[in-house]
Formats: C-alpha cells, sequence, structure tokens
C-alpha cells in the first residue's frame, strides 16, 4: 500500500446525498472533488471500489447510465461529484447536450471544486472526447488529474509502452498519470490518498 504521510490510506467512508440536473440546486461542501470521462469508463466502479463498497454508487454494463449530477458526502469532510459520462452516442441528441451543459455548469460554478479527475480507458486511450475535456480544463485553468482505469486490461508485456502512450496523447509525462483498476485494487490506496490531499 502507498502511505500518505506515513500513515495507510483506508477506504473513504462516504454516503450518497443526492443528484442533481444542475449545480445551483446541489447542497454546499467545503471541498469537493468531481469524477469525469466518458460512459463505461468506470466512474462507478471506482467510487466503489475507492469506498470499498459495493453497490454505493450504481454499476451498469449500459453506458449512459449515470444521467444526473450524482454527490457523495466524506465523512471526514469533503465530498465527490460523479457527473455524467460523455460520449454516449445512443442517447438522443438533446439528451447528449444536456449532459454537457450540466457537467460544464457544475464544473464552472461549483465554488468548492478543487480537483477534477478525468478518467481515461487505460486499455484503449485517450478518445477525441477526453482530449477535448482535458484542453478545455486546461483552458479555463481547472485544477485535473488524469486517471487511467482498468490497468488490470493492459497485458502486463505491453504496460510500460501504454503508460508513455497514454500520457503522451494526454500532453502528459507517465508520472502525472495516476493508473488505477477497480475490481484488482491496484493503485487505489495511492488514489485514496490523493483525494484525501485534495479535499484538505
Amino acid at each position: 500500500m502507498s502511505r500518505q504521510n506515513g500513515l495507510m490510506a483506508s477506504p473513504l467512508q462516504m454516503e450518497f446525498v443526492t443528484s442533481a440536473d444542475r449545480a445551483g440546486t446541489l447542497p454546499p461542501t467545503v471541498a469537493e472533488v468531481a469524477i469525469v470521462g466518458r460512459s463505461n469508463v468506470g466512474k462507478s466502479s471506482l467510487i466503489n471500489s475507492m469506498a470499498n463498497r459495493k453497490g454505493l454508487a450504481k454499476v451498469s454494463n449500459t453506458p449512459g447510465r449515470t444521467r444526473l449530477l450524482n454527490l457523495f458526502s466524506l465523512k471526514d469532510g469533503g465530498a465527490i461529484m460523479d457527473l455524467p459520462g460523455y460520449g454516449y452516442a445512443s442517447a438522443p441528441k438533446h439528451m447528449r447536450e444536456g449532459w454537457a451543459e450540466m457537467i460544464e455548469g457544475y464544473l464552472l460554478e461549483r465554488d468548492s471544486l478543487e480537483m477534477v479527475m478525468v478518467l481515461v480507458d487505460g486499455e484503449v486511450g485517450p478518445t477525441k472526447l477526453d482530449i477535448q475535456m482535458l484542453d478545455w480544463l486546461r483552458s479555463m485553468e481547472i485544477p485535473h488529474t488524469v486517471i487511467a482505469t482498468k490497468h488490470d486490461k493492459v497485458k502486463a508485456s505491453r504496460r510500460d509502452q501504454r503508460k508513455k502512450d497514454l500520457a503522451a496523447g494526454c500532453h502528459l509525462e507517465p508520472r502525472d498519470v495516476v493508473w488505477v483498476s477497480a475490481s484488482k485494487g491496484t493503485g487505489i490506496d495511492r488514489l485514496r490518498s490523493l483525494v484525501l490531499t485534495w479535499l484538505s
């Protein structure tokens, strides 16, 4: 396990608070970390893994199931926001446009937002929409960190090169990308420590 200030990072104690269709209706928080990524990148699975609780965030094999802003509070203070996934082409156009407005509105209006975790599929690499999201966050000077999911899906023999390629595709250095596997637990302890640091 990784350590933060000499201490192991235990599972994040969090509870679901509420869902909303716009940032203005959310209850205030002291500090917040948001999770964004394309549909089916593993946002809900990652939340469950960080909390070590199955079913806290609903997981589905059907992309696009997260359609609202879903707020989770942490016992030690702060909160985590699960944003709708982008890039779900099968949803009606007006619905996809509504999700985009919801995500952008939240990211621009939420005063307590401290960090945005941009999830990128480690097996697939950054998509065009991932790059657009990163470029937009940079242009708006919104703090963000790339989290590469599905570490276990990348063959061991290809991981070093995949890490270099994925980082380059995101215009980052390999050390700047946090790799995780929700199913195997890889990198989850480090990510918990980072979340607590961002919220402190």
